[in-house]
């Protein structure tokens, strides 16, 4: 007889794990299923988040601006130093231990709301059926009252420029030099190239990305990313928009990228390219022949607004459904479908979920952008404040870039909020929760924030709105 649950996960990563566990706390039995290898073949939990995404990065971010700011701004806090050098190996080393860290850490959050966690590959097959190869081969049918599905995504590989896992990598690759590349190549200005672009060229590497699209962020508020690219530039990322590339050819231990952009054909030689031009979802081998769970034309596990699929009690939650590909976009996810499944009222707030882009300055925003704004015709109106106002920002030598307001003319409802400056992925949530109970401008002004802090930003925008802002000139 086969084993039975109340839910199997098929996916550990930051929407599979959080599932489980609250199911867990639910009091259902519980199987998460998890098949992610390292490079040296050792299995762990937490997907690509966890193991080659989100948490390394953030870990080399942090080493890399530590170097740079000892080395171009810590004399002017009157900090003297001797040379400052690098150890690529340490930083790797660091990094290394903080994703088995928060990975082991998964285990011990399963063994409390009493998980069971497999290592190996599930696969969906009819009447809520799993088929779980364990990493040894063995394989054995499970069955459950309820499965979700959560694999997660993977990076897109370009014809053009097909990884060979030395000098075309992926965005995991990018995380794992043991050597700063003389010369860098990116293909793609989106979050994942500008956060890889800033590691490798603060520690000294000529990085040129390479952008397809003529628009700079576009996804992001206009303003927000004209002052971003401001930056950028400074700081000596050489970003190409509109340079489409057609190929990429390895040799002498160079690549070579043929592209064409506004002037024509043109040609770039680098040392290590990495691709980094989104991700799609891991679906493949996910269902069996007859589950009755539909895939859109990109792959992706068509669902409804709670993640049901078309069959009963089957969900799907994270990069394999529709949406952003934001780890904390698929937790909500996964912790609303394990409540829905224990007979709780829960949801997720699409209108709500937060960017951040963990480059200096970081970049963060929610909700609308003015030109989407002023697209739908609803009368607006804007407010922004710039952190060089910001007496806490000034003591930081981090005075640049602002935090700016958008919100509607007849009820005042904030309907956006976006940050460039210092620490914008934490002041981002103040404007989450304000927006998540329809907050106005007005509550915002009326909500006193601590002197000096970098939060008084945000206060200063939503007055600015009006008009009213004190510490900056109102226009």
């Amino acid at each position: 007889m086969s084993e039975s649950y109340d839910v199997i996960v098929i996916g550990g990563g930051p929407a599979g794990y959080p599932a489980a566990i609250r199911a867990g706390q639910h009091g259902l039995k519980v199987a998460c299923i998890d098949e992610w290898k390292n490079y040296d073949g050792t299995h762990a939990f937490g997907g690509t988040c966890l193991n080659a995404g989100c948490i390394p990065s953030k870990a080399l971010l942090e080493s890399t601006e530590l170097y740079h700011r000892a080395k171009e701004e810590f004399a002017i806090h009157g900090i003297k130093l001797g040379s400052v050098a690098f150890d690529v190996a340490a930083m790797q080393k660091r990094k290394a231990g903080i994703v088995k860290s928060s990975t082991q850490g998964i285990l011990a959050l399963f063994k409390a709301a009493k998980v069971t966690p497999l290592a190996g590959h599930g696969k969906l097959l009819p009447d809520r059926r799993v088929e779980f190869t364990a990493l040894d081969g063995k394989v054995q049918v499970l069955e459950a009252k309820h499965v979700v599905l959560a694999s997660g995504s993977q990076p897109i590989e370009l014809k053009s420029a097909p990884f060979d896992g030395k000098q075309i990598v992926d965005s995991w690759g990018a995380l794992e030099f043991a050597e700063v590349p003389k010369r860098l190549g990116v293909i793609g200005a989106g979050v994942i190239g500008l956060e890889l672009g800033s590691v490798w060229r603060r520690l000294g590497a000529e990085v040129v990305v390479l952008e397809a699209m003529d628009t700079f962020l576009a996804i992001a508020d206009q303003q927000l990313a004209k002052e971003a690219q401001k930056h950028f530039r400074k700081q000596g990322l050489d970003i190409k928009l509109g340079a489409r590339v057609s190929g990429a050819k390895v040799e002498n231990g160079a690549v070579t990228v043929s592209y064409t952009d506004a002037k024509g054909q043109q040609s770039l030689v680098v040392d290590r390219l990495v691709v980094a031009v989104g991700r799609r979802p891991h679906t493949a081998g996910l269902l069996a022949e007859g589950t009755g769970v539909e895939l859109d034309e990109r792959g992706f596990v068509k669902v409804d607004d709670e993640c049901r699929t078309a069959v009963p009690n089957v969900w799907a939650v994270g990069d394999c459904v529709r949406g952003p590909m934001l780890a904390h976009k698929g937790k909500e996810e996964g912790v609303m479908v394990a409540d829905l499944v224990a007979g709780h009222h829960s949801e997720v707030n699409y209108r709500t979920i937060p960017s951040v882009i963990y480059t200096a300055p970081e970049i963060a925003w929610v909700g609308q952008t003015e030109e989407q704004v002023k697209a739908s015709g609803r009368p607006y109106k804007v407010g922004s404040f710039p952190f060089m106002a910001s007496g806490r920002a000034r003591a930081m030598e981090a005075g640049q870039g602002f935090a700016k307001v958008v919100a509607a003319q007849d009820d005042d409802e904030i309907l956006g909020v976006h940050i460039i400056g210092p620490m914008a992925g934490e002041l981002i949530a103040e404007a989450v929760l304000a927006m998540e109970y329809s907050a106005s401008t007005e509550d915002l002004q009326r909500t006193i924030h601590a002197h000096p802090t970098l939060s008084e930003a945000l206060h200063e925008a939503a007055l600015a709105a009006d008009k009213i802002a004190i510490d900056f000139p109102n226009k």
